[in-house]
């Protein structure tokens, strides 16, 4: 199977998400937390690190439960938009304009 890259944007979800499950965390060890969510230590720290940037909603949502996070609390996490100075050129202005300067 040939996973196609990821776009800058999942990667930047992904990096949240992790920074989300860390916060979440706190002071619980990672194995505890992968413990009781089922998954592996290593899955857990490839999510938090951003490495797996694009995890199975399973697996989240099994963490999430763990942390006490609602899944609605991490998609509001992940999905918030771009930041202006991210976002490229013209962004935010109809094809015609961006075609004329």
């Amino acid at each position: 199977m040939v996973r196609l890259p990821l776009s800058p944007a999942e990667v930047e979800r992904g990096q949240r998400l992790g920074a989300l499950l860390r916060r979440a965390r706190g002071e619980r060890s990672m194995l505890d937390v992968a413990l009781a969510a089922h998954v592996s230590p290593e899955t857990l720290r490839k999510i938090e690190t951003g490495r797996v940037a694009t995890p199975a909603f399973p697996t989240i949502a099994a963490i999430a439960d763990v942390l006490g996070l609602s899944l609605d609390a991490v998609w509001a996490e992940i999905s918030r938009p771009e930041p202006a100075a991210l976002a490229p050129a013209g962004a935010g202005r109809p094809a015609r304009e961006r075609l004329a300067s």
